[in-house]
């Protein structure tokens, strides 16, 4: 592969990569991805104007999973350009520019998501655990700043990446193992020292990912403890009902970062095929799942849904 690099960083070219060795068959494998990104796109625009349209929706639960579905949707279309743009028309070469703004989208999103996910979990802590005080601890003033500050927070970590990449030199190979731009896989292509990107990138995760996931089992141990000790039975499996889309939505989230994380790690062994399928599972399956899960699951969403697509069969049958 030719590099192109010239004397400064700003001529870099990168090359992104679809699936190796099968280059004859990428328009057929687009087909599965078009059919997900199709999905993806729907689903929770689906949900974020069903929760628009309908006044009983405009609660601090339905307002969490709103946002959930903007940075779904945002994920996935940090990725769309360069994944159908590689299966239908070959467009590997891609710009640093280019590559380093799709890399802090892709981050910057994957953090807010896991800041929301602590978000809902709080919701759910304070409407089985205090419930008369729901309405007064989240009110819409603090639903919005606990929005805007999971935002800011992903947004400010994520933004000296970039800046860290960009002042290395890139001697090594210029081709990237997937079809879209990763700070992890970037910064080995470097040819100086990456220990300050290693140490950065742990703290980042830490400050985040770990605190979150931290923070989420406290609240469900509290949860749990409080459902416990309430007397009926069926009570107690009304209270946990409201919890499971969420769970879910966690388990979504954290599993393929888990699996993501000791594939990279501890699977040098693996066929580069797995790799890849478990990169694309985790940007792509809790954006695809969690309006699924979140329709199916919560009674009220399920209605609505329903409703709009019975309103437009009427219409229909008018026309």
């Amino acid at each position: 592969m030719t590099i192109s690099y010239n004397s400064s960083l700003q001529k870099a070219t990168f090359f992104l990569t679809g699936f190796q060795g099968l280059e004859d068959l990428h328009g057929w494998i687009s087909i599965p991805f078009c059919f997900i990104y199709l999905t993806v796109i729907a689903g929770n625009l689906t949900i974020l104007h069903v929760i628009r349209t309908d006044v009983t929706l405009h609660e601090p639960m339905y307002y969490f999973l709103a946002m959930l579905a903007l940075t779904d949707l945002g994920l996935c279309l940090s990725t769309l350009p360069t994944v159908l743009g590689i299966f239908w028309f070959d467009a590997r070469e891609i710009g640093i520019t280019a590559c380093f703004t799709q890399l802090f989208f892709i981050h910057t999103l994957s953090l807010v998501e896991s800041s929301v996910l602590l978000s809902m979990s709080i919701d759910r802590y304070v409407a089985i655990c205090n419930p008369l005080r729901y309405s007064t601890v989240l009110t819409p003033t603090r639903i919005v700043k606990m929005g805007l500050s999971s935002m800011l927070r992903s947004a400010l970590l994520i933004l000296p990446l970039p800046f860290l990449l960009k002042r290395f030199q890139y001697c090594h190979s210029h081709v990237l193992a997937h079809a879209y731009c990763l700070h992890l896989e970037i910064m080995k292509l470097a040819c100086s020292s990456i220990i300050v990107n290693h140490i950065y990138g742990l703290f980042v995760v830490a400050c985040t990912v770990g605190m979150d996931s931290l923070f989420i089992f406290l609240s469900y141990a509290l949860i749990l403890r409080t459902v416990l000790s309430i007397a009926s039975r069926q009570e107690r499996l009304r209270a946990l009902n409201t919890c499971v889309s969420h769970i879910c939505a966690v388990l979504l989230f954290y599993i393929p970062m888990i699996g993501l994380s000791l594939v990279h790690r501890f699977g040098e062994h693996l066929p580069r095929i797995v790799h890849l399928l478990m990169s694309y599972v985790y940007l792509l399956v809790p954006p695809l799942m969690n309006p699924i899960v979140y329709s199916i699951k919560t009674r009220q969403i399920r209605i609505r849904i329903a409703k709009k697509f019975e309103f437009v069969k009427s219409l229909r049958g008018f026309w």
